[in-house]
């Protein structure tokens, strides 16, 4: 598939943006968060601005934005539509999570219940983002069990090496954080190399003589190409580059996304400069899952390239 931009800082974004939302939540009703009153707040604002830009980005995306808001009423039947009632309902939580963090205290049962269900919202968008495009049958490459546990994944330790970062930088050393998004990030890695051993073994959904009905007569093959010049389907459902460069570019994916921030995660958690550290290793993570988001759409292929001999 050609990837779009709109589409890439969506699911980039909202993974950093609900992942840590989802990170603050959970830490807030163990009682593991400092009792800074300002921290909280601050965190969440950043975390709701990731997933807010994330969300601006994708009206880009639609022919008609002016439209987007009929997206919300098929919330039965769509995963897009989920996708949009789950974001929306977190805001209301989260916010109110970091104003009873500031008013009420971050002892008190009500602040800790609304961390949760802000975290349990946050990860509920990420696993609607994901289900739209693990429901899409005609595309191998994405539906298959790996999407959306790995879309969670990715979250999770988006999440974690943001709020290191922001901890970092606030109070000093975050040697937990540090430590756990080194294991998140290794996490991811193992995920994604999962999900790249699945879809190059995987078989093709259909072959010509099954999509035509012809598999009783042999081999089927088509005596001409349906098009003698590029149209919709070979430009935006039969994308070449990312297969042409596959090895070279999951190489960087994996360098970018997960192995270098895991190495600068492990430089913070060993107290090296973590404010630094923790940053740089943000930041890798921010371009690294931009990178992969990238590859994610671009490796993909409709079954209707099939026609064409793809």
């Amino acid at each position: 598939m050609n990837p779009a931009s709109s589409v890439l800082l969506l699911t980039t974004l909202t993974g950093f943006g609900y992942g840590l939302i989802a990170w603050l939540g959970v830490l807030a009703g163990l009682g593991f968060l400092p009792r800074a009153p300002l921290f909280l707040p601050v965190a969440v604002v950043i975390g709701l601005g990731f997933a807010g830009a994330g969300l601006v980005a994708s009206s880009l995306h639609l022919g008609h934005p002016e439209r987007a808001w009929r997206a919300f009423s098929q919330w039965r039947s769509s995963w897009l539509s989920r996708e949009g009632v789950a974001s929306l309902a977190t805001f209301p939580p989260a916010i109110l999570f970091a104003g009873l963090w500031w008013f009420v205290g971050a002892d008190a049962v009500a602040t800790r219940i609304v961390g949760v269900l802000a975290a349990v919202l946050g990860l509920v968008t990420v696993f609607c983002t994901a289900m739209i495009y693990a429901s899409l049958k005609p595309i191998r490459q994405w539906h298959n069990p790996h999407t959306a546990p790995d879309y969670l994944i990715y979250a999770v330790f988006s999440g974690a090496v943001l709020l290191a970062a922001l901890w970092s930088i606030w109070f000093g050393a975050a040697e937990g954080l540090a430590a756990a998004s080194v294991i998140a990030a290794l996490a991811a890695c193992g995920a994604k190399f999962a999900y790249w051993r699945f879809i190059d073994v995987q078989k093709p959904l259909v072959s010509l003589a099954s999509a035509t009905g012809l598999s009783a007569f042999g081999t089927v093959r088509p005596l001409d190409q349906p098009h003698f010049t590029e149209n919709y389907v070979l430009r935006e459902m039969g994308y070449q580059i990312a297969r042409k460069h596959a090895v070279k570019l999951r190489r960087i994916a994996t360098g970018l996304a997960f192995l270098l921030p895991a190495l600068f995660a492990l430089l913070a958690a060993c107290g090296i400069l973590p404010a630094i550290t923790a940053t740089v290793a943000t930041l890798f993570a921010f371009v690294g899952l931009f990178v992969e988001r990238w590859l994610f759409f671009a490796e993909a292929t409709h079954v209707s390239t099939i026609y064409y001999g793809r």
